[in-house]
């Protein structure tokens, strides 16, 4: 027998050691094909799932973990092909060879690179039917213990994956957000920094968001025009960390426009929410996306995309699209989500739609949804929803639903409640007696519990991201109060980044806060060089709708109109003019500003936006025809006139020196009309000019949003108003809604007194 030649002896020997030190490297090194290539050559010819799980099958014993990651990426290429994503997939995921790969990929995927790994994460959650899936789980754990090699490109996708299993809070996800923070600065690619901001937007500082977003600004000339993903992704983080940063919106916008024939229904939606929620106005985009959405209505089949259309569109409808969409909303009902039936119930309120049977079936799946739910958004959502109907009753069971998730409020949450409970105490007379009782004692929790939490809160950037989704004008009046005294303890930290947010927000609220103002004038004053020169109409505001001037008056508005100067052909048309309002309310004109409007090409881009206006309320007729009895008939009152420089008077009227009124002409405009030309020839004295003695009076009705709510001071836009209408020759008689209501005023010859000491008396009504 021949001896074994020493070397192979040595030889076996050491490779015995070694894989008694090192089982992982023999396991690196073991024998395999001597090509992968052949394989992967066969599975990428397969052309559907039967040929991927034939070669499986016949393969098995033999696939390295390299075959095992493109079979998954094979498969799920495959699946985005199909029609019915969801009917794919579950055929997939239980084919017995699926389990097959699936069971070599937990044997395997220790072997795999980054980038496979990855992908088998990604390919195997969009596969999952289980809540946890052991493959994943194991992924996940991988991929953590190689985090700090990753890319910024794997990383991307990587943090997907964990937004996918709504990990946005993990400990993960921070170690994520950690990563990205001390690779900023040599960060190049937006396509992946730009889904990586938003996957971690949760969990980073008011700090970082400023690094990201001046990273964003300086990265975006780097990306292509036709990027719209990428843009998608900047405008989605700028809604999740509530940063209405004007400069990336108008790029993100450009980007948009640039390609808005390659944009799906879900895009536009998304768009449009963000641009919503941000209060970012283009009207060009709203041109073009009503264009769009207009032209897939008679293709959108599906409920999940109707829904999108309809809430989509139905803000920014004409009558005909209108018609169009809520004649197929009914098919698709028992298939929509609380939030979609939210969205829906507010789109058909808007378009004042009205059909019985309809409004009961939407009402008995919102009831159904309510009486199963226990998060605090989604009860606000129902309860909200519910009080939109035109029989908004809730019963006990809603009522003790609302009271179980009040402890877990927020204040936008409580503040939805109290408006839907208002709702139900000024509709719901059929239960009166005994369930106002109940409805006013649940707005009394209400009001506790927005107290405390008002109470509890210890900083203005906090509370900040809670009134960003608050409108002032709906918050409950009894805690007003509470939330001014809450900005006015944090009124120091108001500065050149939360200004613009404030200044929004006590333009809604009606309530004059001298305090408040006088901060953000102070601030803009002093930091006007760090405030965005987009955010000024915003800041503005308030002091307009509000009639005030802050002791630095001239210098504030000052330097507001000329830190926007170089901006003012660029604005926003509607922007613009309200801006142009603001200062005249505030009785100042500045002339580079008059110059931008009072433009020919200016006029032409407004003029395609203007919307016409509505007709008279309730109580506006019931005044109409009060007057037509106190000046002796209907044709001694004009309604709805339109005066020169094209200001509405609700009501007109012309005494001549003993005090007559004068009758008009036979086509005085009729209730509900649009306004004639101003001060059209349709009285029987010639002309607009007046007899000698004679003179014109204006009455005014104003509602309560014409007053602040906390003292009675009317507001900017009514007292300009009463300023040009003096100016015009007329005498101004203004009728607060509070006045007409009142108990002096309670019967019909109470208020004909009143509307005859007004007129034919000296005394002009004071508010």
């Amino acid at each position: 027998m021949k001896k074994t030649p020493v070397f192979l002896d040595s030889l076996v020997t050491n490779m015995l050691r070694l894989r008694a030190i090192c089982p992982f490297s023999w396991r690196v090194f073991q024998f395999r094909p001597i090509s992968c290539e052949p394989l992967i050559i066969q599975m990428n010819k397969c052309t559907d799932e039967e040929q991927i799980f034939d070669f499986i099958e016949r393969n098995k014993a033999i696939l390295s973990e390299k075959q095992v990651g493109c079979a998954f990426d094979m498969l799920w290429k495959l699946q985005k092909q199909k029609t019915s994503l969801l009917k794919n997939a579950e055929y997939v995921r239980d084919h017995p060879q699926f389990l097959t790969l699936h069971n070599l990929a937990t044997n395997k995927f220790k072997l795999m690179n980054d980038n496979t790994l990855v992908n088998v994460l990604y390919v195997t959650q969009q596969f999952a039917g289980e809540a946890h899936d052991p493959l994943v789980e194991a992924l996940v754990t991988e991929a953590w213990r190689r985090l700090e090699r990753f890319d910024i490109k794997l990383l991307s996708e990587f943090s997907s994956c964990l937004a996918d299993q709504r990990l946005y809070f993990s400990p993960l996800m921070g170690k994520i957000a950690d990563i990205v923070h001390r690779n900023l600065e040599t960060t190049q690619d937006l396509s992946s920094l730009s889904v990586l901001m938003v996957n971690i937007s949760s969990l980073i500082s008011r700090h970082f968001q400023q690094q990201l977003v001046k990273k964003t600004e300086l990265l975006f000339d780097t990306i292509d025009s036709s990027e719209v993903n990428v843009a998608k992704s900047i405008a989605k983080f700028l809604r999740n960390v509530r940063y209405r940063y004007q400069p990336l919106l108008e790029r993100c916008n450009n980007v948009f426009l640039s390609n808005v024939d390659h944009l799906d229904l879900d895009s536009i939606s998304k768009i449009l929410s963000v641009y919503k929620f941000l209060q970012f106005n283009s009207f060009e985009f709203i041109i073009m996306a009503k264009k769009k959405l207009t032209e897939m209505i008679p293709l959108c089949n599906h409920p999940a995309s109707f829904v999108k259309l309809f809430v989509a569109l139905g803000p920014i409808a004409g009558p005909e699209e209108k018609k169009q969409v809520t004649s197929v909303l009914h098919k698709h009902l028992d298939s929509y989500k609380p939030l979609e039936l939210l969205k829906i119930t507010q789109e058909l309120t808007f378009l004042h739609f009205q059909r019985k049977e309809f409004f009961a079936k939407l009402r008995e799946l919102l009831l159904s949804y309510l009486k199963n739910s226990f998060i605090p958004t989604e009860v606000s959502v129902l309860v909200c929803a519910i009080s939109l109907l035109p029989s908004p009753h809730l019963d006990e069971v809603g009522i003790s639903r609302i009271e179980a998730v009040l402890p877990q409020c927020d204040l936008n949450n409580l503040s939805s409640f109290a408006t839907s409970v208002l709702r139900w105490i000024q509709h719901d007379h059929m239960y009166l007696d005994n369930m106002t009782a109940k409805q006013l004692k649940l707005l009394q929790k209400l009001d506790h519990y927005g107290r405390q939490r008002l109470q509890h809160s210890n900083s203005l950037d906090l509370l900040r991201k809670e009134l960003k989704s608050l409108k002032g004008n709906t918050f409950p009046e009894s805690l007003l109060e509470e939330m001014i005294a809450t900005l006015q303890h944090f009124m120091d930290d108001i500065n050149y980044i939360n200004v613009g947010e404030i200044a929004s927000f006590i333009s809604s609220t009606d309530y004059l806060s001298t305090l408040l103002l006088d901060r953000i004038a102070s601030v803009v004053v002093q930091q006007i060089e760090k405030i965005h020169p987009f955010t000024i109409p915003a800041i503005i505001r308030p002091f307009s709708v509000l009639n005030y001037d802050p002791p630095q008056r001239d210098e504030f508005l000052g330097t507001c109109v000329q830190h926007l100067n170089s901006y003012l052909g660029i604005l926003d048309p509607f922007i613009l003019v309200f801006l142009g309002f603001s200062l005249a309310t505030l009785e100042y004109f500045p002339e580079d500003l008059l110059k931008a409007i009072f433009n020919i090409k200016f006029l032409a881009r407004l003029d395609s936006q203007l919307e016409s206006i509505g007709g008279m309320d309730g109580t506006q007729q019931q005044i109409y025809k009060m007057l037509a009895e106190v000046l002796g008939g209907i044709n001694c009152v004009k309604a709805s006139v339109l005066t020169p420089y094209y200001h509405k008077v609700d009501f007109e009227c012309i005494l001549d020196k003993r005090k007559k009124p004068l009758p008009y002409g036979s086509h005085n405009i009729a209730l509900g009309q649009l306004p004639e030309m101003p001060w059209e020839s349709n009285i029987e004295i010639v002309g607009s000019r007046l007899p000698p003695g004679a003179e014109r009076i204006a009455l005014e009705f104003l509602d309560s949003k014409a007053l602040c709510r906390n003292i009675p001071h009317m507001k900017g836009k009514s007292a300009m108003k009463k300023r040009h209408l003096e100016i015009l020759g007329y005498r101004v008689i203004q009728i607060s809604q509070f006045e007409w209501n009142s108990m002096a005023l309670s019967t019909k010859d109470a208020r004909m007194d009143y509307l005859r000491e007004c007129i034919f008396g000296e005394v002009k009504l004071c508010l």
